[in-house]
């Protein structure tokens, strides 16, 4: 396991080298990669604003005045950086002329604007431009133990907080103070971002999958779910509770129950070669057994990483079998517009030995008094 002072120095050139297979695989000469994460994953550059540049003999970084103290400090060796004055993209030209045997670029399609796309065609004419998709991400969906471990320390994060703040959930409190509490929380704990707007979502407006928290009050008898993560150097966690204010009915028990037990058995379940959809599967027959599938819309689960949403998922089209090193979440939920909702949301390490929750938070159902 690499220490964070190994992380500052770049991230290992094996990542490059993994690409450039894939590069030669496209059939292309070189890539330009312009999505922030995939740019961090090769080069440990965490700037906002940046190019770069993938040949099977270059690795060409650019960006602007503001980060030339911080490229020093993250940009691993094997990277040549450029400081551009002016405009990436005017630097980009000469630094493609530069490489003897570059025709054919790849760009990726999913992050390229489209003025930066007429900026290819305009300005980059003398170049075959080609779109290619997830070159980067399936690389990066398979964690090195010095991901999985910022990882689990973005779980950790995440679960201290969430402890400090039912500790002061009561009646009165907005959705919105919540959401406050948690991500103060969450900074306390070490957290340099976070991956998403916290969800803070009570009574019937847990029943909003995704929810933005509001003004509602809490209120007793309320179902009060709260989908959060914390970031560790990059990484992401992401995590969901519900908890109910005052105590349980009977109703809110048993749909609870099976929440809880389509967690259980999928992260049971999930193992290295299983195919997503065959994942998804697992949880969501079972609701739809218990009488409940129609109120299961969104897939199981997803990819974690530098992104909070990432490869691989965990869904009903999925075909892809999942791989080591691999860390997804589980996330089932029941969902009653009108009612309420419940979901309860783990993170997962695939390994060869099997399936490492990585999130221990009790799921039991807590009823704060």
């Amino acid at each position: 396991m690499r220490d964070d002072a190994a992380f500052l120095s770049g991230p290992p050139a094996s990542r490059l080298a993994a690409l450039r297979d894939a590069i030669g695989r496209a059939d292309l000469d070189a890539l330009l990669v312009t999505g922030l994460p995939s740019i961090r994953y090769l080069t440990g550059f965490s700037g906002s604003n940046a190019l770069l540049l993938v040949s099977a003999i270059e690795c060409v970084l650019l960006t602007d005045f503001r980060y030339e103290a911080q490229v020093a400090d993250e940009v691993a060796p094997h990277t040549t950086v450029k400081i551009e004055p002016t405009s990436l993209w005017a630097g980009l030209w000469p630094s493609i002329a530069a490489i003897p045997g570059v025709e054919r670029i790849g760009f990726e399609s999913a992050h390229l604007l489209h003025r930066d796309f007429a900026r290819l065609l305009e300005q980059g004419g003398r170049w075959q431009w080609r779109p290619t998709a997830d070159l980067v991400e399936a690389l990066r969906a398979v964690k090195d133990p010095g991901e999985v471990a910022h990882i689990r320390r973005a779980v950790a994060m995440a679960e201290q907080a969430l402890d400090r703040t039912l500790s002061v959930l009561r009646p009165g409190l907005t959705e919105t103070m919540v959401a406050g509490v948690l991500e103060q929380h969450l900074r306390e704990a070490g957290s340099e971002a976070f991956p998403f707007p916290s969800i803070v979502a009570s009574g019937p407006r847990s029943a909003l999958p995704h929810a933005r928290a509001g003004d509602r009050r809490l209120e007793l008898g309320d179902f009060v779910l709260l989908d959060f993560g914390a970031v560790a150097h990059g990484y992401c966690s992401d995590i969901t509770r519900t908890v109910v204010l005052g105590t349980a009915t009977s109703e809110q028990r048993t749909v609870y129950e099976i929440v809880r037990e389509a967690n259980v058995r999928a992260s049971g379940a999930i193992r290295v070669g299983m195919r997503g959809l065959a994942a998804d599967a697992v949880a969501r027959d079972y609701i739809d057994a218990c009488g409940f599938g129609d109120a299961f819309g969104h897939s199981l689960g997803h990819g974690i990483g530098l992104e909070v949403h990432e490869a691989p998922r965990l869904a009903k089209t999925v075909e892809a079998p999942l791989a080591t090193g691999m860390v997804v979440t589980i996330e089932p939920g029941i969902y009653r517009p009108g009612w309420g909702g419940v979901r309860i949301e783990d993170d997962v390490l695939l390994t060869d030995a099997g399936a490492e929750v990585l999130t221990t938070f009790a799921r039991h159902l807590i009823e704060i008094a």
